[in-house]
């Protein structure tokens, strides 16, 4: 068999070919006539549809994926996850590297590459504190108090007259009129229930 695994990080990841959708087509295109898929961070170990792979996983199947870093984040959870699928006599195709083996050159490539994902994961998460630093400093600087994630759009009194109008209107009609997308609606309106 000729099996596909796309993952992404959460459900709505669209980005540089990541989103489940591209990675499914790509593998399809590759071969793959069963495909499993995750939407769980890459650093998680514990995922039911990578699980279920390797259950059913036999020897002379192949795995496909699109990326190294769609399989894992970590060395060791790759160098793991790639020693289980060879050792069941599978084997692994990342299209944009090629086909992992058990052969001396194989376990160095792979080696090397899993500790890239790692080590480019790590950059990401060091520039992400240090710019969130940096914005909490600027903002005690300037006496205002810091607060992690994107600005809010709609302050609380446009939040509160869209909750006003929704009492006599649609969600519909009170979002064609303040702006205001439905989904901030619905959590605004619970917030204020509870």
């Amino acid at each position: 068999m000729i099996y596909g695994y796309c993952r992404v990080s959460t459900k709505g990841q669209a980005k540089d070919g990541n989103s489940l959708e591209a990675q499914e087509q790509a593998v399809k295109e590759a071969g793959a006539t069963e495909i499993f898929k995750d939407a769980f961070t890459g650093t998680k170990s514990d995922r039911p549809e990578l699980n279920r792979l390797m259950e059913i996983l036999q020897e002379g199947d192949k795995i496909i994926v699109t990326k190294l870093d769609r399989l894992a984040r970590s060395a060791r959870q790759g160098l793991d996850i790639v020693d289980k699928i060879i050792s069941k006599g599978g084997t692994i195709h990342i299209l944009n590297m090629g086909v992992l083996d058990n052969t001396p050159t194989g376990k160095l490539i792979r080696t090397i590459f899993f500790a890239f994902a790692e080590f480019e994961r790590d950059m990401i998460v060091e520039r992400t504190q240090e710019g969130k630093a940096i914005a909490k400093h600027n903002a005690e600087s300037k006496g205002v108090k810091f607060e992690e994630g994107r600005p809010r759009k709609f302050d609380d009194m446009q939040i509160r007259v869209a909750l006003e109008l929704l009492e006599t209107k649609s969600y519909t009609e009170v979002c064609k009129i303040t702006g205001i997308s439905k989904s901030t609606l619905i959590r605004a309106r619970k917030a204020r229930m509870s």
